[in-house]
């Protein structure tokens, strides 16, 4: 065991040395009502530093200092003293775990954008990512890192405090997930070391493989569905809003990128291995695997080596992360609109084992797709417990022959999707005869080319409960309170089986209200929301219908293109493929939505209680910003998303990240400090909203754009 005398001041991150609860602490503790206020305080400031420590030891560097039971007595008492002398201070590890649930997630841009990695499997391409970095910035040196199977997240401190967290979303901003990330015991709620004034860090959120098997045996025990993998466990912990239910979850952190450093006139670290030195430093969680090589040869080496060792590691990993170590020669290498060019991602190839089929089911999709999925004897794949795995298709069942009884090969694509590859033994005599009905409602099942498809539309029940929930969801309608869980809940109780039992809602409210876990209030909040989305913009309900292939975007080039449900409804394929972003795959799809009888039957329906709002038709984009490209960062007096129409409805250019084609960055109330910063770095001329509307007038353009509901 570590004695006091072996303590060295630099192997420490949050207590000093002469701790008297860092090694072998006397836990005999004096009653509380027995001291003095000045001397619990004191004793609560030494406990707080130590229980960091300990905390750092275990969860980050796996070599505690003491045994659980001393860490649980250390806990316990620093809880004691902070209530019975109301010591809480911001920043102690007692706050770790929270009780509170969250009402929703809010959205927070980021302090630089989290771009993407390109990324192949390929020696070649990651060779000619080499000759590319040297032709452009000379000799460099590489940062190797295992690349995690997580969740990005963006980590914010201030003067050595927590205090945000946020996943990547769309690269620009991200969920905030602050209270989630708070209650991970690798996030220190207050760092160690010299920390700057401000810090924003890039890490990865993940379980660890041997906490995701123990956590999903403990969930088959309690009769729930295990999860499918550690990353997707990890996803959807991070977005739970109840925190004591995150706090049950076995989530652990690595952090490995500086996004943001501000410390009056001290330097951020001038490389990624010194970033990833002083990360430690601060008492945050690096991995021990990271490697500096000379040459992109020693780079595909460490990967071949760190592919080999996979099984070893107690972390999913899907390949390797090289980064160009030199920060300027990073700087200089630059971006594009959606990755880092010094940095690519060598990937490993997935992962294949051997099961057998014991069953196999069709899924019915919200677009009437039907997905065949093997049920298999439970099989290891990669430290991963699979129990079901995709087979795609008709076609791809008769191309690999497959049925009840087989033996197959089954692999992860992408690493992370099981799939079956292939049949290893044969134990029928011929593949799974694909069904001619649907397993839901009975109606005809269709095939375009490999793939097959439900004739029910709206009507099948299955189609029925996905269409309901997408157009409830961000998507569609936005109708807070039908969530997933809520519309089964509704459907089950038989008050919602179609789009149009939502508006008669208002007739059963009694009955909505008797349901478990809602209420008056519950109700009547639904039923407003519900109110609130009669008169929906045309866009907006074209996208909650769930047509396939058509998303947001889509669904406002129809509304602009049209301008009217009907004319939309009634348009033939070659008007349909005259709108922007619409080929003929997408006209024909739209067609037989509206086409299908069932579907037609259902929207007509919903009109009696839902009158979609006519679009102003757009002909073609204008030209008054012709040649500009616009950036846009905090909030403005209208959703940034209506800006950016705006301005490429007229021509311009509006693009995510500001660069030297930027012409303007124009800055709403609480703007991004990064944005700013390569605004001024790029000469990039930052104008205020009122300055934004005179540019625009200037041109005959009005700002804000017109309401068409006023």
């Amino acid at each position: 065991m570590t004695d006091a005398a072996g303590l060295d001041a630099e192997e420490l991150r949050f207590a000093d040395p002469d701790n008297p609860y860092l090694v072998e602490p006397d836990t005999d503790f004096a009653p509380v009502d027995s001291l003095p206020s000045e001397a619990a305080a004191e004793e609560a400031a030494l406990l707080r530093a130590a229980v960091r420590e300990h905390d750092f030891r275990y969860y980050a560097e796996n070599e505690p200092l003491i045994a659980d039971r001393t860490y649980d007595a250390l806990f316990a008492r620093l809880e004691e003293l902070e209530e019975a002398f109301d010591l809480n201070v911001d920043g102690s590890p007692t706050q770790q775990v929270g009780g509170t649930t969250l009402d929703e997630l809010r959205t927070v841009e980021h302090v630089r954008p989290m771009l993407s990695i390109d990324q192949s499997g390929e020696a070649e391409d990651v060779r000619d990512f080499d000759a590319r970095v040297r032709g452009e910035v000379g000799d460099v040196e590489y940062v190797c890192e295992p690349k995690f199977d997580g969740l990005s997240v963006e980590l914010v401190y201030e003067d050595g405090v927590y205090e945000r967290a946020a996943t990547r979303g769309d690269g620009r901003e991200g969920d905030d997930v602050t209270e989630q990330v708070r209650t991970i015991p690798s996030v220190p709620h207050r760092l160690g070391g010299d920390p700057p004034a401000f810090l924003a860090i890039r890490g990865e959120v993940h379980i660890p493989r041997d906490a995701f098997q123990r956590h999903n045996r403990e969930r088959v025990e309690r009769g729930e569905e295990p999860f499918a993998n550690p990353r997707n466990a990890a996803a959807g912990t991070l977005r739970q809003l109840d925190i004591e239910a995150v706090a049950r979850r076995p989530l652990d952190c690595y952090c490995y990128d500086i996004l943001g450093w501000e410390d009056g006139g001290r330097d951020a670290p001038a490389t990624q291995w010194e970033e990833l030195s002083i990360l430690a430093d601060f008492g945050l969680k690096t991995n021990e695997r990271a490697e500096l090589v000379d040459d992109i040869e020693e780079a595909i080496e460490y990967r071949d080596r760190l592919m080999a060792e996979r099984e070893e590691l107690n972390y999913e990993i899907d390949g390797v992360v090289v980064k160009v170590n030199d920060v300027a020669k990073c700087e200089q290498l630059g971006t594009t609109s959606r990755s880092s060019r010094w940095t690519f991602a060598y990937k490993f190839p997935a992962r294949a084992e051997v099961t057998r089929v014991e069953d196999v089911v069709v899924q019915v999709g919200r677009t009437g797709r039907l997905t065949p999925v093997a049920l298999l004897d439970p099989v290891d794949v990669g430290g991963v417990t699979v129990s079901r795995a995709t087979l795609h298709n008709p076609d791809e069942i008769e191309s690999l022959g497959v049925n009840v009884g087989d033996v197959v090969r089954v692999k992860r694509a992408g690493d992370v999707i099981p799939q079956v590859a292939e049949v290893v033994e044969s134990n029928s005599d011929e593949p799974y005869p694909f069904p001619d009905t649907c397993p839901v409602c009975g109606s005809e099942v269709e095939r375009d080319g490999p793939l097959a498809y439900c004739t029910g539309g709206l009507t099948c029940e299955a189609q029925a409960e996905r269409a309901v929930q997408h157009y409830a969801s961000r998507g569609g309608l936005d109708i807070e309170g039908l969530g997933e869980e809520s519309v089964e809940q509704l459907r089950e109780a038989g008050l919602v089986e179609s789009l149009p039992d939502l508006y008669r809602l208002p007739d059963r409210r009694e009955e909505l209200a008797s349901l478990e876990g809602w209420g008056e209030t519950s109700a009547d909040n639904l039923l407003a929301e519900i109110e609130a989305s009669r008169e929906p913009p045309l866009a907006e309900f074209l996208a909650a219908l769930g047509i396939p292939s058509v998303g947001g975007a889509t669904a406002r080039n129809l509304a602009q293109h049209f301008g009217s449900l009907d004319a939309v409804r009634t348009a033939g394929e070659d008007e349909l493929a005259e709108v922007a972003d619409i080929g003929p795959t997408v006209a024909r799809t739209v067609r037989e939505f509206f086409a299908n009888e069932e579907n037609a039957a259902v929207i007509d329906e919903l009109l009696e209680f839902v009158t979609p709002q006519e679009a102003e038709t757009v002909d073609g984009a204008g030209d008054e910003l012709a040649g500009l490209t616009f950036v846009f960062t905090g909030a403005l007096s209208v959703p940034r998303s209506e800006a950016e129409e705006l301005v490429q409805r007229h021509g311009g250019n509006a693009t995510g990240s500001v660069s030297g084609n930027t012409d303007y960055l124009v800055a709403g109330e609480d703007p991004g400090a990064s944005k700013r910063d390569d605004a001024d770095a790029n000469e990039v001329l930052v104008v205020e909203e009122d300055e934004f509307a005179a540019l625009l007038a200037e041109r005959g353009l009005e700002w804000p754009p017109e309401d068409d509901e006023e």
